[in-house]
């Protein structure tokens, strides 16, 4: 049997890859982050040339009705490139919770819109609920009304509406142009995902017919899967500078990679490393072709990843010595992305409590 990437799958790689490789660079991560704009405009229409915003979305809306696992291998190539543009949140998680739990005129009104990228961005308001503050969410709904405040808004900064969950998970469509509806930009570890706060007051939003509680842990495991993959691409990139590095640098005569403590440094970065991509990939299947495994299998990935993401940036940042912590070297953009991920949905901690639980291991738990 074979376990690895169909040759469409390898396609879809190959082709963001070599779009990002030749699109992104240093130079261009610097430009964004000074001038604050958080998205780069102008690579997400290079993007929407090869279906980033309809990877998910069905054909009958205009986009190429793909699964989870491809838009973990583009999230990976978005990773490794720390592109500044909304994904996991607009291009995942937006398409999935309409898709999945919306009505036949919310999906037209909706994923065309997406598909073709008339719509840029949809905010997704879901991290007390992900964070496991289920009893603190203070988003309430009554009448289809909500009332309450939505903080971390992944994708929120510029978006044309928001998912969002209730106290009683619950998913709501709210247009961002709604009556009593107040937001802010939240500053974020990583400039280019900048985060929102939502304050609403009455503000009347289209329920979702089958947003349930259910619906909203698949969604956010969906997007757990994705965050681990952005994490792994941009753990292999920080690896490969510093083995880069080490390979050039000298000290004393000779280049540093010659030191056994920097072999050692980069092997195991690498052996930590390499495992994740398996678990990215498998998480991913799982979601969409085995549903007895999805939930357990995207809380495992995220929550190693996120130690493992970690692990590895620290280290590439120490083989580069001082050097590591300059903007010179430009690390702090996967630094930034990884602490980010790993924060977003549950930290690793959190996560592991809720696996403990689906498998019975916490007293009490259902």
């Amino acid at each position: 049997m074979f376990f690895g990437l169909s040759e469409e799958q390898l396609l879809i790689q190959e082709s963001f890859k070599g779009l990002l490789t030749r699109a992104v660079d240093l130079d261009r991560l610097r430009k964004n982050a000074a001038g604050g704009h958080g998205t780069d405009a102008a690579l997400m229409r290079e993007l929407a040339t090869l279906g980033l915003p309809g990877l998910l979305i069905s054909e009958e809306y205009g986009g190429s009705g793909l699964t989870l696992i491809e838009a973990a291998i583009v999230g990976i190539e978005l990773g490794r490139a720390a592109a500044p543009v909304p994904f996991a949140g607009t291009a995942v998680m937006a398409p999935r919770a309409l898709s999945c739990a919306g009505s036949p005129a919310q999906q037209q009104e909706w994923l065309p819109k997406l598909a073709s990228g008339e719509i840029t961005t949809i905010g997704i308001a879901v991290a007390e609920y992900a964070a496991g503050a289920r009893r603190d969410a203070t988003v309430k709904s009554q009448n289809n009304r909500l009332n309450g405040k939505a903080s971390f808004v992944l994708d929120g900064a510029d978006a044309a509406a928001f998912i969002i969950a209730d106290s009683a998970g619950n998913l709501y469509l709210l247009r961002g142009d709604a009556p009593g509806v107040k937001k802010d930009v939240l500053p974020s570890i990583d400039p280019t995902r900048p985060l929102a706060e939502l304050t609403l007051e009455d503000a009347p939003a289209e329920p979702l017919p089958n947003g349930t509680p259910a619906m909203l842990d698949a969604l956010i495991n969906a997007g757990r899967v994705i965050l681990a993959a952005e994490s792994f691409g941009a753990g292999e990139e920080m690896l490969r500078r510093a083995v880069d590095y080490a390979k050039e640098r000298q000290q004393f005569g000779r280049v540093i990679g010659s030191f056994q403590a920097v072999k050692h440094m980069c092997a195991e970065m690498a052996a930590e490393l390499q495992p994740c991509q398996s678990l990215v990939w498998y998480s991913a299947y799982a979601a969409d072709h085995l549903p007895e495994d999805a939930a357990l299998s995207a809380l495992l990935t995220k929550s190693h990843m996120d130690e493992t993401g970690r692990f590895v940036a620290r280290t590439a940042i120490e083989v580069h010595g001082g050097m590591g912590y300059t903007d010179l070297m430009g690390l702090h953009y996967w630094f930034k992305r990884i602490g980010f991920n790993r924060a977003t949905f549950g930290g690793p901690e959190i996560i592991r409590m809720r696996a403990a639980e689906l498998q019975g291991f916490v007293a009490g738990a259902a």
